[in-house]
């Protein structure tokens, strides 16, 4: 990608050799397709009738790929680093994995996915496949009247991909997953913060500054730098702040939740497990029941040091989909904890 990181492909995009890599790691849970790139499930439970693809730009790993399988996702579309799939990608995996009930998009907010999903989606109900669009949109740092775009998608999206799934592969039908869906995404909010930037794959270095023991409060997965640069506080304060805003922003409902504790790619695991503690203690604090949760690097932005939290309030049901087994190459088997 750049000198500066360890692969760093003649041809400079690490993308193509990226994905015929990860299809060969993980052969018996999916299947690589390369004009237009795209990957597929090898198993989907047979009472699945509605397909579920997703996608967006590279960088993210293991995002979307890594949540192919049974109990999750049917195909993914994968972009260039930090760039939107084009349309025929997102048309070719939607074609291979739309059950007889159609397929169901999950997409996150951002133009560029809206668009070329957008695209795809006429064509296919062109061809007489049904889609439906479930919209990610958890990024409280961008939910402002100046915002035209409104919340971005984040780490919301691997919840939304795993109620989904497992309700999927109950045989619910595609209006029900789409009402889901959007239930999920509406109930979830997240935020995050970095204290280095990912390296910029034009100069080799990081793609902003800061200076020491300053923080970038609501930084975004794509890079993109926050609306505030703050001070960098203890881990305890800076988790409360964050959790303030968090819970402040989520709707009315059931006072249990699942959290996920994310890394943005230079974030080791002991530091992500200590900020899990802290978190859980917080929610209780605040009046929530910790029902579950993940801590790891799920939705990274390349190698930004830096984590985010995203809190789902759960309804009803949700959780016996959050506990439902996920066989896939990244989604932990131990997802479920109790209180």
């Amino acid at each position: 990608m750049t000198s500066s990181m360890p692969f760093h492909p003649a041809g400079g995009d690490p993308v193509p050799a990226a994905l015929r890599g990860f299809a060969r790691v993980y052969a018996d849970f999916v299947e690589l397709h390369e004009e237009p790139a795209h990957l597929v499930a090898r198993d989907r439970a047979p009472g699945r009738v509605v397909g579920l693809v997703s996608g967006g730009g590279s960088g993210h790993e293991p995002l979307h790929a890594g949540f192919l399988g049974r109990g999750m996702l049917d195909a993914v579309a994968p972009g260039k680093v930090f760039a939107s799939p084009h349309n025929r990608q997102i048309l070719e995996a939607s074609r291979k994995a739309a059950g007889p009930g159609g397929v169901v998009h999950i997409v996150k907010n951002y133009t560029g996915d809206r668009i070329n999903f957008g695209i795809a989606a006429e064509r296919l109900r062109h061809e007489g496949i049904e889609v439906r669009r479930v919209l990610v949109d958890d990024d409280l740092a961008t939910e402002s009247d100046e915002t035209a775009t409104g919340r971005r998608g984040t780490g919301a999206t691997l919840v939304v991909e795993k109620l989904l799934g497992a309700a999927a592969d109950t045989g619910l039908g595609l209006d029900e997953l789409a009402e889901l869906g959007a239930a999920v995404a509406a109930a979830s909010r997240s935020l995050a913060v970095a204290s280095r930037a990912q390296t910029s794959a034009h100069t080799g270095r990081p793609a902003f500054d800061l200076a020491e023991g300053e923080l970038e409060y609501g930084v975004g997965i794509h890079g993109e730098r926050a609306a505030k640069t703050v001070p960098r506080p203890p881990s305890e304060d800076l988790v409360s702040r964050m959790l303030d805003e968090i819970v402040a922003g989520l709707p009315d409902g059931p006072d249990e939740v699942v959290t996920v504790v994310n890394g943005l790619g230079g974030t080791t695991l002991l530091e992500l497990y200590g900020l899990y503690d802290l978190v859980a203690d917080g929610l209780g604090e605040r009046g929530l029941r910790h029902a579950g949760g993940l801590a790891g690097t799920f939705v990274p932005a390349l190698d930004m040091a830096g984590f985010s939290i995203t809190v789902t309030r759960m309804r009803p049901g949700w959780l016996d989909w959050w506990a439902a087994p996920a066989i896939t190459p990244a989604f932990p088997h131990g997802a479920k904890e109790t209180a």
